[in-house]
């Protein structure tokens, strides 16, 4: 990981909203392109770019971003190894860049939510990271249903009084 992005802690709370993002990717300039680009998304907040395989695995279990933003070919690890070692409760929304597209296949097989194929312009990148928080938000809905019904069946459990019939008092 480099030290060019102001790095959240992970004890951060994150805003509202806030799509905490890495960006992993072996060539510099690629980096530096999608961190410009990224910089124009209201919401995305870069915690940590990476250069290898390795750093990418460290910085996804340091700062547990949202959306992972991943190049196919690199050092150490390539994006498929990546994900290869993480669990899926660490497992971040992933869209891959890569320049070659004979990887598409494997990566939506690897649960990609999308691909974007280098070179490709700041609206092809904006389409994906709207794809990300849709989908984001979709989990996190569902987290808070989870959450709620589970609230509501302790409390259920708990008040034995509320499951009897209502008798009239005279």
């Amino acid at each position: 990981m480099t030290a060019e992005v102001n790095a959240l802690t992970p004890q951060d709370e994150p805003l509202h909203g806030l799509v905490r993002t890495v960006v992993a990717d072996d060539e510099r300039l690629a980096r530096q392109k999608l961190l410009i680009l990224l910089d124009s998304e209201p919401h995305v907040k870069v915690v940590a770019e990476c250069q290898n395989g390795r750093q990418t695995i460290a910085a996804i279990r340091s700062f547990r971003p949202d959306l992972l933003l991943l190049d196919i070919q690199m050092p150490d690890l390539d994006g498929f190894q990546v994900l290869s070692e993480l669990p899926p409760e660490e497992m971040p929304v992933v869209i891959f860049t890569s320049a070659f597209d004979q990887y598409a296949i494997r990566a939506f097989e690897a649960n990609a939510l999308d691909y974007l194929l280098k070179p490709f312009d700041r609206e092809r990148l904006h389409h994906a990271v709207e794809k990300a928080k849709s989908e984001l938000r979709k989990t996190r809905d569902s987290e808070i249903s989870s959450r709620i019904l589970n609230l509501l069946s302790h409390v259920r459990s708990a008040t034995p009084a509320a499951s009897a019939p209502h008798t009239r008092l005279a």
